[in-house]
């Protein structure tokens, strides 16, 4: 296998970082330094990185956004403007407690690790760090996703949860297919009677709202409020914070 899909594989780092330190000469395979992309390696073989590696990665950020409506997750579309925009110096929240002072070095490859639609507000998290992307959204990520949604259901506005039949909830929960592939099991249920609350440990394109039209709903408002550990707590709209050292997902 390549070395850097192995040192992917293993969690220490992205395969684009162990792409960079292969070529800085930061990894060593079986004690010999590798420093030629595309390297091959046999199982068993042992990995070692350089201590001016972790140095690296130590200092990457990872950036936790309010994502407003009218922003892209990523690159700009269609005349929007990327989130990543919002994040500079006059919107970084006044009570961030991370220690962290913002340089435009933080900017670079800063890459959102899990979108929101444009039309979606919430946290949106964008990280340098390849490890935190990977432990958001790869393929086996077991982060679960926490979404305030609001309803109705026809012409139907408010008292939601009254008139919306518990069969149909319980398919939210367990048993509709996006793509001709079943949903994992999400949990459901009514924060209000207008709105519900999700916790999803996928992110299909659109899921939620896809969801919901299956089974009769409109979602008129979607807020993304926690992924993991992490929580958009009282972080203003349009506003970010970095990622305390003491935080995790």
């Amino acid at each position: 296998m390549r070395l850097s899909k192995v040192m992917s594989e293993l969690g220490l780092c992205s395969r684009r970082e162990a792409d960079e330190w292969i070529e800085k000469g930061w990894v060593l395979v079986d004690g010999e330094v590798m420093d030629t992309l595309g390297t091959r390696i046999r199982p068993g073989q042992n990995i070692e990185v350089l201590p001016a590696a972790h140095s690296a990665q130590s200092q990457l950020v990872t950036i936790l956004l309010h994502k407003p409506v009218g922003y892209v997750s990523g690159q700009a579309e269609d005349g929007y403007e990327p989130a990543v925009t919002l994040v500079n110096p006059a919107n970084h929240w006044d009570e961030d407690r991370s220690g962290i002072r913002f340089t435009p070095g933080h900017l670079r490859t800063l890459a959102p690790a899990g979108r929101l639609d444009i039309d979606s507000t919430g946290l949106l998290v964008l990280t340098q760090d390849g490890r935190i992307a990977k432990q958001l959204i790869g393929g086996h990520s077991e982060v679960d996703k926490e979404y305030l949604v609001r309803v109705q259901y026809g012409e139907h506005t408010v008292d939601i949860d009254r008139r919306f039949p518990e069969d149909k909830l319980a398919l939210l929960r367990h048993g509709l297919e996006l793509d001709g592939v079943p949903l994992k099991t999400a949990q459901v249920s009514w924060q209000n009677g207008e709105q519900l609350r999700f916790v999803l440990r996928e992110g299909k394109k659109r899921q939620i709202r896809r969801m919901c039209e299956l089974v009769g709903l409109e979602v008129v408002g979607l807020k993304r409020i926690r992924m993991g550990h992490v929580t958009l707590g009282a972080l203003p709209p349009g506003q970010w914070r970095y990622l305390a050292p003491n935080e995790s997902f």
